[in-house]
């Protein structure tokens, strides 16, 4: 049976793979968080890919806290760039196939069409520069890997979702920006995508998110209206709401991906944000 190891088994992506491959007979789930395996340390990575020798690893783990990464850079540094390196490091040193987990911030945000793998990257928060250089250190250190970019990911967890169904409970409206568009995903669908991408050799970089676009404000009524709340929600612009929040850190103004690769090597498609949407509301009693 083949091994993989799950860095960030705890955080929504990392329970959505392990959801997806539950009884899968050819894989053996490896866990790691925190607590088992620190990725920013390059010996005690070493040691652990050596003892389990995986088939495959797959780094769910990152510092995610947009506004945190502003303050706490070297802390993100460590997490979104040194992890994945020593990760790859490991992977190729013990011949594993390395799938990095990365985000929409690696662009400026400022695009008209949605952005395909092939188009040029250039972040503008320090959350997108650490992960960029993540990739950037995955592509230097690793011949077989695969880096899957995805954005506005919801599931098992934290996340945007469960915090606008949680201030429908004491709130008649909520203020939410209406000129930041992306493609909300469900953290079963990515990790789907990337089940499907393990076992191939179709290695490169990727973007992994539903398919259509919306703001954010759209995704809260979409979400108000699926679970039958009625809080209203007030649509404002970016600028409005830096007014209110300056210490809030740069976020896209266009998040769009293209799927564009998974469609090219092999034609895969992902599901269209609102039935992932109905789909995630179901499986969690929400509808």
């Amino acid at each position: 049976m083949k091994k993989l190891i799950i860095t960030g088994c705890n955080g929504q992506l990392g329970r959505a793979m392990n959801k997806v491959l539950e009884g899968n007979s050819e894989y053996e789930l490896v866990n790691t968080d925190v607590a088992e395996l620190d990725i920013t340390d390059i010996d005690a990575v070493l040691a652990f890919v050596e003892k389990v020798q995986p088939y495959a690893i797959v780094n769910c783990a990152a510092y995610t806290a947009v506004d945190a990464c502003e303050v706490n850079q070297e802390l993100a540094y460590k997490i979104n760039a040194i992890g994945p390196r020593n990760l790859a490091i490991a992977a190729e040193k013990f011949n594993a196939k390395l799938i990095h987990v990365s985000t929409d911030y690696v662009f400026g945000g400022d695009g008209t069409r949605p952005y395909t793998e092939f188009d040029t990257v250039g972040p503008k928060s320090m959350y997108g520069f650490t992960k960029l250089a993540g990739e950037n250190f995955v592509k230097s250190f690793s011949r077989h890997y695969f880096i899957v970019r995805t954005a506005w990911l919801y599931g098992d967890g934290k996340n945007f979702l469960k915090t606008m169904l949680k201030l429908s409970e004491t709130h008649d409206e909520i203020t939410v920006v209406d000129d930041q568009i992306g493609s909300p995903t469900s953290a079963m669908e990515l990790a789907r995508a990337i089940s499907w991408l393990i076992p191939t050799e179709n290695y490169g970089v990727y973007h992994g998110t539903c398919e259509n676009y919306c703001s954010w404000a759209d995704f809260t009524e979409a979400i108000f209206k699926k679970t039958g709340k009625s809080t209203k929600v007030v649509h404002v612009s970016t600028a409005e709401y830096k007014a209110a929040h300056p210490e809030s850190a740069d976020r896209p103004a266009y998040s769009v991906l293209d799927n564009y690769m998974f469609r090219l090597v092999g034609g895969y498609t992902f599901a269209d944000w609102e039935s992932a949407l109905d789909e995630y509301l179901r499986e969690n009693g929400l509808a």
